[in-house]
């Protein structure tokens, strides 16, 4: 079982929920495995904080952090992990089923990193655009017959694996441990991707109708290279040098 220390460093985000009884019945799953982290994303319905389906969990529940945008919701995270099927998405990142998900989620707390678990709306789940802000896809196996599954139950089903997760083999860990040194977090890669954009646009490279899928192509690039901090500065040192050049041809260094 997860630590309360552990369990405190898992942020549990829904994308655009339509119907607060769904947000109440995720709140009270949270408390039954003894999470209580959750950022609601440009929730539907303005009232959503008196649903009464938190059933035992109403504080969970007006604790809760409203944002406007998933980006801002994840910001602080480490490891970013998209849920859902595969039926209407083919996902860019890397793909775990939730047996084996789950304790790779247990497995990043332990090893102190910050992790998000997103869920989308009812109606379609996590856009394209929504899983580019991801490191990961855990699929949730449904029958083929009726792949969607009530965002409550996907959500309990999801903290249980998480909650119960198990140490890997000794590969798996030594590829997640890495060089040891921390991770960036997702702030931080969104302004070296914002930063890296905003060089492509002034070295000419980037046309109009291509900026939208370069920035979408830059946020999962770099979630999969998952930099470590200390790249990521050097990276934003680097890139913000570049920028300042293409904006100033006349600073610069000596030719040679």
């Amino acid at each position: 079982m997860l630590t309360p220390d552990q369990r405190d460093r898992l942020e549990v985000v829904l994308v655009a929920p339509r119907n607060p009884l769904n947000i109440g019945a995720v709140a009270r799953a949270m408390a039954n495995f003894g999470f209580s982290r959750l950022s609601v994303v440009s929730p539907y319905e303005a009232h959503w904080r008196e649903a009464r389906s938190a059933v035992g969990a109403p504080e969970l529940l007006q604790n809760a952090r409203e944002t406007g945008t998933l980006a801002q919701a994840v910001a602080n995270c480490t490891f970013v992990a998209g849920t859902g099927t595969r039926t209407y998405r083919k996902p860019e990142q890397p793909v775990f089923l939730l047996p084996e998900g789950g304790p790779i989620l247990a497995r990043q707390l332990a090893g102190g990193h910050r992790v998000a678990l997103v869920f989308g709306p009812e109606k379609h789940g996590l856009t394209r655009d929504d899983l580019s802000s991801c490191h990961a896809f855990v699929e949730i196996p449904t029958d083929p017959r009726q792949p969607s599954m009530n965002l409550g139950q996907a959500v309990a089903v999801c903290l249980y694996e998480v909650a119960h997760g198990v140490q890997g083999s000794r590969e798996q860990r030594a590829r997640e441990q890495g060089t040891g040194e921390p991770a960036s977090n997702a702030g931080s890669l969104d302004r070296l991707g914002s930063l890296i954009e905003e060089t492509m646009l002034a070295a000419g490279y980037s046309p109009r109708a291509m900026q939208a899928a370069n920035r979408h192509d830059l946020r999962v690039l770099l979630r999969r290279l998952g930099p470590s901090a200390l790249d990521t500065r050097r990276m934003l040192g680097l890139f913000r040098r570049i920028l300042h050049r293409l904006q100033d041809p006349s600073v610069g260094g000596r030719s040679r």
